[in-house]
């Protein structure tokens, strides 16, 4: 039976999630509109830019994990939302200002630390919000950050569609290879979403705690029993690490060029917007029904099952169009997403101790492969075409189910 968290804490945090990754999932589609309207970009600019973005935050969450250990994260997570959107605002502000893409980059990157220094302190808090729902909290809060990544995207399509509605009906026919034809913007709605960070912020500053690291007392071990425990807490790390590298080509790799898939297809920044939304939300949504599960039954068969179907899916959503495409996104988001959850619970069960730099390592090395994946997609896209592309990401799906497999069956 699935039943919502009480913390406050939980609750605040949460609310974080949702702020900041629903800023953060306004880049790829902010980027695709830019591309016709402002600052010509390849397909190649896009994917760097968002790569180098996730890159940041990705490589900076363990270091922003240990600060949580030692401190609660407080300043980290509060201030990580702010910047996050200081940062996303800037970098609008810049391209409008200068059309100069490498100034509009600077801010674009930098806003991946902020994401990092919140990211591990929000799953710390998570977890640790009801230590025996360790996992289905954690489910939940990372529900919040997909309803964010859903949002994003339909809300700044949105804003953006209505706000310059006439000029995109002029330009409906050049839309095929982005920065082909540029016109003059409308982008004043979007920093009014700034106010929309108040909330989550002033929550995190009043209620995530402030603590002192408490000294650890010293353990003596034989240098078999040290060597043992140095096995068990590398191999599960290794296992995880090969899988989630290819698995990043599909999660999250592959759904920041949904945008640009569609945008060829002549869709309106509000509809490529609503079909990444609903990958996103897809995502979400499963990744709480598969913790569930989780509970129940072999965690590995799980994630092979969802990676395995997921590959339909990628491989047929560039050959559609319409009520199709939807659904596929859809099946491909939710499928591929849903084991995310898990693989953070596992590496705090690795990491007893150090719960905020397991998660900050765990899901910088998600983020990370995700990111080198929006880079390989992007190169790959420009050469061989974003069909051939998803084909490709489509297998890389498959195979990342099958090594799941190698996972143990219960944590060390």
């Amino acid at each position: 039976m699935l039943t919502l968290p009480r913390s406050r804490l939980f609750w605040s945090v949460s609310l974080g999630h949702f702020t900041n990754d629903t800023f953060m999932s306004m880049g790829v589609v902010l980027l695709t509109f830019l591309s016709v309207s402002i600052i010509p970009m390849s397909n190649t600019e896009i994917g760097f830019a968002v790569s180098a973005q996730q890159l940041a935050g990705a490589l900076s969450q363990p270091f922003f994990g240990i600060l949580a250990d030692r401190t609660g994260g407080r300043r980290y997570g509060a201030g990580g939302v702010a910047w996050v959107v200081t940062m996303f605002m800037s970098a609008l502000l810049l391209a409008v200002l200068t059309h100069q893409y490498f100034l509009m980059l600077i801010p674009f990157v930098l806003q991946g630390f902020g994401s990092g220094a919140f990211h591990p302190v929000g799953a710390l808090h998570a977890a640790e919000s009801s230590k025996n729902r360790a996992a289905s909290n954690t489910s939940y809060f990372f529900l919040a950050g997909q309803f964010g990544l859903a949002l994003g995207p339909a809300l700044i399509g949105a804003l953006l569609d209505a706000a310059n509605r006439d000029s995109l009906a002029l330009f409906t026919g050049s839309l095929g290879l982005p920065g082909q034809v540029t016109f003059q913007a409308n982008v004043l709605p979007i920093f009014w979403l700034s106010l929309a960070a108040i909330p989550a912020v002033f929550m995190m500053t009043t209620t995530i705690p402030v603590r002192t690291p408490a000294p650890r007392a010293a353990k003596t071990k034989t240098a078999a029993e040290s060597g043992l425990s140095l096995r068990m807490r590398i191999m599960p790390f290794v296992i995880l690490g090969v899988m989630v590298i290819i698995r990043g080509l599909a999660q999250p790799g592959s759904v920041n060029f949904i945008p640009a898939l569609f945008q060829a297809k002549g869709w309106s920044p509000s509809e490529y917007g609503i079909i990444t939304s609903l990958f996103w939300l897809a995502s979400g949504i499963t990744g709480v029904i598969f913790g569930s599960l989780a509970d129940k039954y072999d965690r590995r068969i799980i994630t092979m099952v969802s990676m395995v179907l997921s590959a339909p899916a990628f491989f047929l959503l560039p050959t559609t169009d319409g009520i199709v495409a939807l659904l596929l996104a859809i099946a491909a988001g939710g499928l591929s997403g849903g084991s995310h959850s898990l693989l953070i619970v596992l590496a705090q069960e690795m990491l007893p101790t150090g719960k905020g730099f397991a998660s900050g390592s765990m899901l910088g090395f998600i983020f990370a492969s995700g990111a080198v994946g929006s880079l390989i997609i992007g190169r790959l896209a420009d050469s061989i075409g974003l069909t051939t592309t998803f084909q490709w990401v489509a297998i890389a799906a498959a195979v990342s189910g099958v090594l799941s497999l190698l996972l143990p069956k219960k944590s060390p």
